[in-house]
């Protein structure tokens, strides 16, 4: 049962429908982060978040594309999310102090001063957010290293997909 399971969610369209929807749910979840609970993304956040938005239109496309082309953008969207896996470790290992984060790194603004007084105030209470330092974690896991995480298996249902679309053609 658990491999008739697999079998059918490993096929082109319900995989990119998966990945599609676990992909939305993860930059939703970084967005509700962000804007709901107040964390002020860093600048490898920000990046981190560039494969996503890059993958769900190529994924809404092979939802409707013939099996073989659905295969071909699965296949560039398993390579992306791969991408965004290393994105995650690097920044993970930045994190922990396994290696040194990027020298530029600042985060995002907060919300937008009313006036000229609100923003000589916030420039006095305003801290760079710096990306060797994680904002929130989870049983000892950052963000950025679940986000390292869910792109890598996202990668890898993908790329499960695109392989039995490019092989049954």
């Amino acid at each position: 049962m658990a491999h008739a399971l697999a079998a059918r969610l490993t096929a082109p369209r319900p995989a990119a429908l998966l990945v599609l929807l676990c992909a939305a749910a993860t930059v939703g979840g970084a967005l509700v982060f962000q804007h709901g609970l107040g964390y002020v993304p860093c600048k490898l956040c920000l990046t981190e978040r560039q494969p996503y938005y890059l993958a769900l239109p190529l994924l809404a496309a092979a939802l409707l594309l013939p099996r073989r082309l659905a295969g071909g953008l699965l296949a560039l969207v398993a390579v992306i999310f791969l991408v965004g896996a290393g994105l995650g470790a690097y920044h993970a290992g930045a994190e922990w102090g396994f290696w040194p984060g990027p020298s530029d790194c600042g985060g995002g603004a907060g919300p937008a001063p009313a006036g000229v007084n609100d923003f000589l105030k916030s420039l006095e209470q305003t801290r760079p957010v710096d990306c060797t330092q994680a904002a929130w974690r989870f049983l000892g896991i950052s963000l950025a290293g679940y986000n390292a995480l869910i792109a890598l298996g996202l990668s890898g249902l993908a790329g499960i997909a695109a392989t039995r679309a490019l092989r049954r053609g």
